[in-house]
């Protein structure tokens, strides 16, 4: 009996320093978070591939469980650290919130940059490598997925009909490079939850807001604001990335689907969100509307001079402020990635 007691002890203890690692006969479960779960990416891409495609795909092998952020009361700065503590095994989040940790993770959505979503996933690809090493070194996390929001633009509750009439606005952001835009054209920034933004409109605590087109429009700020200005500003770029220790858990037939599944993941995400910037933005100022009952916000295209204006703030602030903030050799890897697609160049002065 000493002798069982012992050989059940030893292997007791083998077992508990061998960790909590998947054995190759039983599936894999996931523990994932994901956005806000009132809006499309999270709603028909984010939910279901973690907790209906991913089982049917590998057979069973992996399982997924996902939340959204907004379920679970968390804030976008929080997740990367928790999925680095190991909380989360799998976590969508925004480059944007994450960019307090190092400025480098602002570089593949700086605002006003890129003005459409072709050029935004060339840009996202040439980003990749150097947001994959940043989110190994810094979160101990593989990034899996680069994948856009709608075009971010300005929903102002305040008379807005082109750039000049930002000056002394103030303007709802949720990022430094944001900010930079906002402070470049006059205004004064201000930083506001996504889930509070209504109510700051309504009670003057900013003048507009910046989100992206169909969040917008789900988030029902036609209610509120007035006037929907489109100069896009940004794409809220957005990430999926996956704990590196549960990542090497994984057998390596459950890597092969995973990244297959993940990559086909990405492409559906950038084809839905390239159709989604003209319907949200026909839905809001009362066009036609086929996803619920339409706004009534005016709207305000940029004209030659506002784009001229934009491109002006975009070299001489919001570049420059980034290249100062992340540094001389941060700003010549984007000149020699992201830079060379747009042919722009950031200078660490």
């Amino acid at each position: 009996m000493k002798r069982i007691a012992k050989t059940l002890i030893a292997t007791t203890m083998l077992t508990l320093a061998a960790g909590p690692a998947w054995a190759a006969d039983r599936p894999a479960t996931i523990k994932a978070v994901g956005t806000w779960g009132s809006l499309t990416n999270y709603q028909k891409h984010e939910g279901p591939f973690w907790n209906e495609l991913i089982a049917d795909a590998s057979g069973g092998a992996i399982l997924g469980d996902i939340k959204p952020q907004t379920e679970l009361g968390l804030k976008g700065f929080e997740i990367m650290r928790l999925v680095k503590n190991g909380v989360f095994d799998f976590a969508f989040g925004l480059p944007g919130y994450v960019a307090a940790e190092n400025a480098i993770f602002e570089g593949g959505d700086l605002s006003s940059v890129t003005q459409d979503i072709e050029t935004q996933r060339k840009v996202a690809d040439a980003y990749f490598p150097t947001l994959e090493k940043a989110f190994a070194d810094i979160y101990n996390a593989k990034l899996m997925m680069l994948y856009p929001f709608p075009s971010q633009t300005l929903w102002c509750n305040a008379e807005v009909n082109g750039l000049a009439d930002l000056e002394g606005k103030k303007i709802r952001v949720y990022s430094t490079t944001l900010g930079d835009f906002v402070e470049g054209v006059g205004g004064t920034s201000v930083t506001v939850p996504f889930a509070e933004v209504i109510p700051a409109l309504e009670k003057g605590v900013v003048d507009c807001g910046i989100t992206g087109t169909m969040s917008a429009y789900k988030a029902k700020w036609h209610q509120v604001a007035t006037h929907a200005y489109t100069l896009r500003v940004g794409w809220g770029l957005a990430f999926g990335a996956m704990n590196l220790d549960s990542w090497n858990k994984l057998t390596d037939a459950q890597k092969a689907t995973l990244e297959t599944e993940i990559a086909a993941l990405t492409d559906r995400m950038w084809a839905e969100t390239a159709t989604e910037d003209e319907v949200a933005i026909s839905c809001i100022t009362g066009g036609a509307c086929d996803i619920g009952e339409p706004g009534a916000m005016k709207l305000v295209e940029p004209t030659e001079d506002d784009l001229a204006a934009r491109d002006k703030v975009a070299n001489e602030v919001i570049l420059a402020r980034w290249a100062k903030r992340c540094g001389e050799e941060c700003a010549d890897n984007w000149n020699k990635t992201v830079g060379s697609i747009l042919g722009l160049e950031a200078k660490a002065e």
